[in-house]
């Protein structure tokens, strides 16, 4: 797959801007079932004191490794689910506080893109039922007497055909599926979009077409996107800034270039350093490093700093001591007690 070089039309949104959205101390556990009522509960930790911002306009990035607790992030972000502890604010009012109207316009403003678009599209229902289903819940946004007209209009925006609106999902393909999925999630002119890994589940030859669909319709709307993504080379088109998560906690963020170019925590090194297009394209001879060991039980992770189990630099104080954010360099920030010495490899 080829992606043009990364490029921001519009500029990079304002560090001084106000967030759109934000997370203040994000805390999601989740009990373990138990066989027998004896003992004491376990916990899995699946988001553990997160703190992020998306400022209008912006695309963050959040990557990871499977089990990190990007899809939690996400499903809490949506408002899907309700955090275990902490502050989920849309334009500065707690989402999970909000009533009646305001909620309502809160989730007419914040829709989600899924990962598996067949899986997310009722095969029961047309492409016309599908992309209108928003505005019979909606009505204010596209009254009934010229509801077809705009379902036209936003398959057209996503580029597909409006005369196969009278279709169903089968008979599509899955980046067209996609797209199906995309015309509904902007059909309430929302200004936010979390896209749970939008790509991850299509064919190499469209995953690119997806993501320049969605980088045209984010100038051409002014949405904002938490993008999550496990492949580097799509983070590094879309985003503006990036975030790395490991075991419920985010360890490194800042502008991509900043974090691509003078990574602050070992283990954003290492996503980096296994992305061969990356390593191709940025002319640099950038060592591959290998983890070693799967990553720690969300239910009873390691004390200190949570990567200091496959941490190729680990120290005692690794060990004993969790690090605080070191800045490195303007609003680029990581988690790790070494960072500046890190940046600077």
């Amino acid at each position: 797959m080829s992606l043009p070089e990364a490029t921001i039309q519009n500029g990079t949104p304002e560090a001084g801007t106000a967030p759109l959205m934000e997370l203040q101390g994000i805390k999601q556990y989740y009990p373990v079932h138990r066989h027998l009522p004896i003992g004491p509960r376990k916990i899995v930790k699946a988001l553990d004191g997160v703190d992020l911002a998306v400022r209008p306009g912006e695309t963050l990035g959040v990557i990871g490794e499977s089990g990190c607790g990007k899809s939690t992030l996400a499903r809490v972000m949506s408002g899907l689910e309700k955090p275990t502890e902490g502050r989920v604010l849309f334009r500065g009012q707690d989402i999970n506080e909000l009533k009646g109207a305001e909620k309502r316009d809160m989730r007419r403003n914040i829709q989600l893109i899924f990962q598996d678009p067949y899986s997310s599209l009722n095969p029961r229902m047309t492409v016309e039922e599908l992309v209108g289903e928003p505005f019979a819940i909606h009505s204010e946004i596209a009254p009934r007497a010229g509801r077809r007209s705009k379902i036209r209009e936003l398959l057209e925006l996503v580029g597909l055909n409006p005369d196969h609106a009278d279709r169903y999902p089968h008979n599509f393909s899955g980046g067209q599926q996609q797209r199906i999925g995309i015309a509904r999630g902007i059909a309430l002119n929302p200004q936010m979009l979390i896209c749970d890994e939008p790509v991850s589940a299509l064919d190499v030859s469209v995953r690119a077409q997806i993501v320049n669909l969605l980088d045209t319709l984010q100038h051409e709307l002014g949405l904002s996107y938490l993008f999550i993504a496990h492949d580097l080379q799509i983070v590094r088109h879309i985003s503006d800034r990036v975030a790395t998560m490991y075991l419920g906690k985010v360890v490194e963020l800042g502008n991509y270039d900043d974090v691509y170019d003078h990574t602050g925590h070992p283990y954003t090194q290492a996503l980096l350093s296994a992305a061969p297009e990356l390593r191709k394209n940025d002319g640099t001879d950038r060592e591959r490093i290998v983890l070693q060991g799967d990553p720690p039980s969300p239910i009873d992770p390691p004390s200190g700093c949570r990567f200091h189990t496959r941490c190729p630099l680990a120290q005692e104080i690794c060990v004993t001591k969790e690090p605080e954010p070191v800045e490195i360099a303007g609003t680029h920030e990581a988690r790790c007690h070494f960072a500046e010495t890190v940046s600077e490899r």
